[in-house]
């Protein structure tokens, strides 16, 4: 791939034609062509080191500190949606490359015709080199008519047999709409403020009721996939609102926590369901919220405090010192909520990179630590207690038949509480757009228009 950087001059800031500023933290202004190039350019880094794309265009940002805010943030959307589309894009051009799967993707992820695409292959300036002849061609005419599911889907190949098990005909369907971008959605923190009230409040933000969550707001999207800087705003500020997917604010409601429970939130990472657990309880009972890895709690001690929310946060030791912080709860628990490490196959419209890094290897490390995690809650929760286990992943090995081995090790302590009573109980009018499944149940992009989050409810019988 040829260097999309010419040489700098000592300044550092006449590599890249930009309009305006050129102070990092205004928006400076490059080119539609220059973006293209530089997103070749990130593009072969990731392929090259295997590595997240947030760490590579973090370090392409770092390394071309004249770039502004709006050029990052358009570049990270090109990168993102290339790699949304990696597998049919390839398909559509022929080859794997950078170059080729961002062209591709143009088409694919963009709608844009050939002679637009071409204009911004001119090699000017700082525009990637002239289409080829056969690009063109290829660019013009090339269809996914005879792409194996996998291409057609952008997904590994490797998953396929167990995505099909679930999803049947719809297969290709929901791949797709997994390789479309997520929407920007927002939970409205009742402790606070009342969702009519805040749809009032935030009319700037164009924002628009969830489908199906209660407390959900749907904030608009530019064609760029960019959305409001949310977190600065000063309702945020005030804790009106967290940025929440719309499935992970259904799970939560999905727990059927009460007010005056004892509720455990076993895997509370950042805290976003612990806040929304929260909101549930209405700062009445006990919420206790941990997570195997004390980094990942970090976050939660300011979210809590900006939302007004109750928690008793327990982080656990690192070292040899490490000891478990729960044990004078084993037995007593109401409620435990095990938001389980998975492998985050429901998540990829918002992390197109990690579907082409999953290995059959992760996945066997994340059953084992669902398996330790499972088994933690059911010492955790008391006779008639009950476990929320949640997921955001579509492959069945990691849901149902998570569930179906705690039974087994289990014996009968533990029954299968039916999704469709609890989802009766919760939220009945979201029932005909589910997959019911064998213990739990299963949104999805094309069902719910949600992120892929399984749910299943076990409880305690003696």
């Amino acid at each position: 791939m040829p260097e999309a950087r010419p040489p700098c001059g000592p300044s550092g800031q006449e590599a890249w034609p930009y309009r305006g500023s050129v102070n990092a933290s205004e928006e400076s202004d490059l080119t539609p062509a220059a973006r293209c190039s530089a997103a070749i350019e990130v593009l072969a880094d990731i392929a090259e080191r295997r590595r997240p794309a947030a760490d590579a265009l973090k370090d392409w940002g770092l390394a071309h500190r004249f770039a502004g805010s709006g050029d990052r943030a358009a570049i990270a959307s090109l990168v993102y949606d290339a790699l949304r589309r990696r597998a049919s894009a390839a398909w559509i051009m022929g080859e794997d490359t950078p170059r080729a799967i961002l062209i591709g993707s143009l088409r694919l992820q963009q709608g844009l015709a050939a002679p637009t695409v071409a204009a911004l292959f001119t090699g000017e300036r700082f525009a990637p080199p002239p289409l080829s002849e056969g690009e063109l061609t290829r660019l013009r005419d090339a269809t996914l008519a005879e792409a194996p599911a996998h291409v057609a889907g952008d997904a590994p190949d490797w998953v396929l047999p167990a995505l099909g098990a679930l999803l049947g005909e719809d297969l290709l369907p929901e791949l797709r709409a997994l390789a479309r971008r997520a929407p920007l959605d927002i939970r409205i923190n009742s402790l606070k403020q009342d969702r009519a009230d805040a749809l009032a409040a935030l009319g700037h933000l164009s924002a628009e009721p969830t489908p199906h969550a209660p407390q959900g707001l749907r904030i608009p999207i530019g064609a760029d996939g960019r959305g409001p800087a949310l977190h600065v705003e000063p309702e945020f500020l005030e804790g009106w609102y967290e940025i929440q997917d719309e499935g992970s604010q259904l799970a939560s409601l999905l727990t059927e926590a009460r007010p005056g429970e004892t509720i455990v939130d076993l895997c509370a990472g950042g805290g976003g369901k612990t806040l929304a657990l929260a909101a549930l309880m209405r700062n009445a009972g006990r919420l206790v919220a941990t997570d195997g890895d004390p980094r990942r709690l970090a976050p939660i001690h300011e979210r809590l405090r900006r939302a007004g929310a109750r928690a008793e946060v327990r982080t656990p030791r690192t070292g040899r010192a490490r000891a478990d912080v729960l044990t004078d709860l084993d037995g007593t628990v109401d409620r435990v909520v095990v938001d389980a490490p998975c492998t985050g196959t429901g998540t990829w419209r918002r992390n197109p990179d990690a579907k082409w890094r999953l290995r059959p290897g992760s996945l066997a490390t994340r059953l084992s630590e669902q398996a330790a995690v499972l088994d933690r809650a059911a010492a955790l929760v008391r006779p008639g207690g009950r476990i929320t286990y949640i997921t955001c992943s579509l492959l069945p090995e990691e849901n149902d038949g998570a569930v179906a081995r705690l039974l087994e090790r289990a014996g009968d302590r533990f029954a299968v509480v039916p999704a469709a009573r609890v989802v009766e109980a919760a939220r009945p009018a979201l029932a005909p757009l589910l997959r019911f499944t064998r213990h739990g149940l299963q949104m999805s992009p094309a069902r719910t228009g949600t992120d892929g989050f399984y749910v299943a409810t076990l409880e305690r019988r003696r």
